[in-house]
């Protein structure tokens, strides 16, 4: 997959103090069209990064609420088409600008719509068209931001060893915006890009304030789970009353706590019901919960078919059940380890159950 450049515009952004909160300057050292840039320095610092790019895979429905790679779609009124988007609007100017002036012009104007955002940081920025030849003959525009790098030391000679470069930058970390989308080879998305930065920023997502993206599965789920709470309280307890109102406030604060207890409310059928309805929308859901300090990990089916949660005194117990069992990395003693029937480690942990017992 090689995409052939039209025009790349080099800017770079310098910001003074800490991040967002200084002063800011952008300044516009180039604009190369195809030739200049496949004989400069640039083709090959930024060599390969554009099928990285386009290869890049990403979810409209990712499995965690922060991930670096996002589909963005272009949001409009209802009846209103794609160019009533001004996002969409800045990279349509730039795929069909018709010289390198009217390209530059336009390449200004979406950096400096770029450096209003929140904590941006200083660095160099890349605006280009490219073609994909063998699949397309419209362009894609490609936006690249590489931050500065701190501290950076570079071999000279025999004399002075070190020399410091004051502003380095690499493609290592390099944030990115395709546009239009490529779901496939030979597919193309003209109401969807493509975004990548760190899965903390924000940088990206304040530049293009009209695009929407989808939910992940996480903030799915929960919403859904919240649903059936509801619900839930609403058949148990009487309209208005103190009781549902202190459910409400409890139920909610549970679903919005970082860490979460077992909250022992509904039975099992309950919770397998609900499940159902989750899994017959997406049935890789994952599960993960911890005991003590042991993580398990599987999926939303396993739930009372292959994982089985119970109490004993006050102590929960996770039954695990599978076919097969086997380890990874370092060998351990466990591995040799011939199983006892479950009734014995029943046995046992009651036991220890009753002992702790009548010690309290």
């Amino acid at each position: 997959m090689k995409f052939e450049v039209d025009y790349i515009s080099f800017f770079v952004i310098q910001v003074d103090g800490e991040e967002g909160q200084g002063g800011k300057r952008c300044k516009h050292y180039q604009t190369l069209d195809g030739e200049d840039y496949a004989e400069s320095e640039l083709s090959s610092f930024l060599g390969g990064e554009f099928t990285k790019i386009a290869k890049r895979n990403a979810e409209r429905n990712p499995k965690a609420e922060q991930v670096p790679t996002k589909i963005g779609r272009f949001a409009v009124e209802p009846g209103y088409d794609l160019d009533s988007n001004p996002n969409y609007n800045m990279f349509a100017r730039l795929r069909t600008a018709e010289s390198r002036e009217a390209y530059i012009e336009h390449a200004e104007a979406m950096v400096q719509a770029y450096m209003d955002t929140s904590a941006i940081r200083g660095g160099a920025v890349f605006i280009v068209r490219a073609k994909h030849q063998q699949l397309f003959d419209e362009p894609f525009m490609f936006v690249l931001k590489c931050d500065f790098e701190q501290k950076i030391a570079r071999i000279t000679d025999e004399r002075s060893l070190l020399n410091k470069v004051e502003m380095a930058i690499n493609a290592k970390n390099m944030k990115s915006i395709m546009y239009p989308h490529m779901p496939e080879e030979g597919m193309l998305e003209l109401w969807e890009l493509k975004i990548h930065q760190s899965s903390h920023a924000r940088y990206f997502e304040d530049f293009l304030k009209y695009v929407e993206y989808e939910k992940s599965i996480p903030e799915i789920m929960n919403e859904q789970v919240m649903g059936f709470v509801h619900q839930y309280i609403e058949e148990v307890y009487e309209e208005h009353s103190e009781a549902r109102e202190k459910e409400v406030q409890e139920m909610e604060m549970w679903a919005c706590s970082e860490q979460r207890e077992l909250q022992e409310k509904w039975s099992p059928i309950q919770v397998m019901e609900a499940s159902s309805i989750l899994i017959e929308q997406k049935p890789d859901i994952e599960m993960k919960l911890k005991l003590g300090s042991m993580t398990v990990r599987a999926l939303l089916a396993d739930f009372g078919d292959q994982l089985h949660i119970a109490k004993l005194g006050n102590k929960y117990v996770v039954v695990l059940e599978g076919e097969g069992l086997s380890f990874d990395k370092g060998i351990s003693p466990v591995e040799l380890l011939h199983p006892e029937p479950l009734e014995h480690i029943i046995d046992r942990i009651q036991r220890k159950a009753e002992e702790e017992l009548e010690l309290v």
